[in-house]
């Protein structure tokens, strides 16, 4: 295991996690860990409870269980996450530059002052982080939609979590894009050594990359473990149809 995050994060462990929701029961008694330094991509079919699991993860949703934080010490610990919703709902006509959006993100002031050089900076690095220096005067209305992933991608880097997570991140994605956006999420997991949790449709890229994969059915856990396992169950033959 990489221990450059000695201070960091080793495992988030999620325990017996239940949501309910205007009486009705979204998840139910959901057990796994998410090791740092690895990707768990989390399939299903629609309704299965996969966005639900991710928004209970950031807290966005009251639940029932345990979320622990570990540390490589053994000591339970806070953790930073970064989110990258699956489309981000915005007026496409504003004047708002991509530099505009990401400095006032960081820095939680408006920006209609203009953007200190310091600010500027930090922007720049994000987007190389990402792959794409050169949006940084372009409007956000005129992204493409791996550019806007992009650039929702470098708002979620800073500061730089223990935790990403990505729900449904390829949906708005040409196939060319498509592969460099796939590229560049192996490499933040392989670089950094965060726990990136993704909800994703796309089970020939899941099958090759994710480290570990959580099969939801119906709020619950049908099976869990690396690709071929699962991808191996009875469960996955349910959920997906023989031919997958």
């Amino acid at each position: 295991m990489n221990h450059n995050h000695q201070q960091g994060l080793c495992e988030i462990k999620i325990k017996e996690l239940s949501v309910k929701k205007g009486g009705r029961q979204l998840l139910s008694g959901i057990s796994f860990a998410l090791d740092c330094g690895q990707l768990t991509a989390l399939i299903g079919p629609n309704g299965a409870g996969k966005t639900t699991l991710l928004r209970a993860l950031l807290g966005d949703l009251p639940y029932r269980g345990r979320i622990d934080y570990v540390r490589y010490d053994g000591r339970p610990s806070r953790a930073q996450i970064g989110y990258v919703p699956q489309l981000l709902e915005f007026d496409r006509s504003a004047p708002v530059s991509v530099l505009d959006f990401l400095a006032a993100g960081y820095t939680g002031f408006p920006v209609f002052l203009g953007v200190p050089q310091k600010v500027r900076a930090q922007v720049e690095q994000a987007l190389g982080q990402v792959g794409c220096p050169q949006a940084i005067d372009r409007r956000m209305g005129e992204l493409s939609g791996g550019e806007l992933q992009r650039v929702l991608l470098a708002m979620a880097l800073n500061p730089l979590p223990d935790l990403l997570a990505l729900d449904e991140p390829f949906s708005g994605i040409d196939q060319r894009g498509l592969k460099d956006f796939y590229a560049l999420v192996a490499h933040l997991r392989d670089s950094y050594h965060m726990s990136i949790v993704l909800v994703s449709h796309d089970l020939q890229w899941v099958r090759e990359q994710a480290d570990q994969v959580v099969l939801l059915e119906g709020g619950r856990v049908a099976a869990a473990g690396a690709p071929e396992a699962v991808f191996g169950t009875p469960a996955f033959r349910q959920a997906f149809g023989e031919g997958e």
